[in-house]
């Protein structure tokens, strides 16, 4: 994929670090005009956002995507649920990770992909303290690797 194509809006870190992400879909969204217009300008929050399925339906609450300021009476709620465009097969095996498994569904990324609106949701399972700790320390030696290749380079 081009980077001319993508240009990423919103991005949940909070969910990477709280969680192990084992699986990603690709959905879009059904949106009304001036929201995607103040998307398009970078008006979108998915921190404090959750998954949900409801009546074979993927829906996303709390997905705050800022009022356009020269929509006025055309504007909707910010936080109004939104509905995730999914093939049937994808829902049905989310249904199943979900139900059974007892995995839970996070919106990763908002981001623009050919002129639509797209967002990624992951397959989740929680981490425990002592993962988040490993996590840590694999980053400190990560950068404190990059850091002496970079001095015997120069």
């Amino acid at each position: 994929m081009a980077r001319d194509d993508y240009k990423l809006i919103a991005q949940n870190k909070k969910a990477y670090h709280d969680y192990f992400i084992e699986e990603t879909y690709e959905a879009g969204l059904v949106l009304a005009g001036t929201e995607v217009k103040s998307i398009r300008m970078g008006k979108c929050s998915i921190k404090e956002s959750f998954v949900r399925i409801q009546n074979n339906e993927v829906i996303i609450l709390n997905m705050h995507i800022t009022p356009y300021e020269k929509g006025n009476i055309f504007n909707k709620d910010p936080l109004r649920t939104k509905k995730l465009l999914l093939h049937r097969f994808e829902i049905n095996k989310i249904r199943g990770a979900v139900e059974i498994k007892g995995f839970t569904l996070m919106p990763l990324k908002v981001y623009l992909k050919k002129g639509l609106v797209k967002i990624e949701i992951g397959i989740a399972r929680g981490k425990k303290n002592y993962d988040k700790r490993q996590d840590i320390a694999k980053k400190d030696m990560k950068r404190e690797a990059e850091r002496d290749f970079k001095i015997r380079n120069l």
